[in-house]
């Protein structure tokens, strides 16, 4: 394999090749921690605490990984994602 057939050469076709590849995007609140017996025990308008405040940044994860930070927003009476911050990681080889 030559240096134009690697990955990563720059050219249109190599990005897209990736244009079409699905992918997962979930926008992370907060998370919280508890044993199964207190979820069991939750009902119908239950409260559960998350570990992030109000009007701090949300997690966006693509296929599991972290790409950015962001806030929610409202679009059309729909609750959306705004990209504050794009995460940038090293690629292992």
């Amino acid at each position: 394999m030559d240096d134009d057939d690697t990955f990563g050469s720059g050219t249109d076709e190599d990005t897209d090749a990736l244009l079409d590849v699905p992918l997962e995007v979930t926008a992370v609140l907060g998370t919280s921690q508890m044993k199964v017996s207190q979820l069991l025990k939750m009902g119908r308008g239950a409260v559960i605490q998350l570990d992030r405040g109000v009007g701090e940044d949300i997690e966006i994860r693509a296929n599991g990984n972290l790409i950015a930070r962001g806030e929610v927003v409202v679009v059309e009476d729909h609750l959306a994602v705004t990209m504050t911050k794009i995460i940038k990681t090293q690629i292992k080889s």
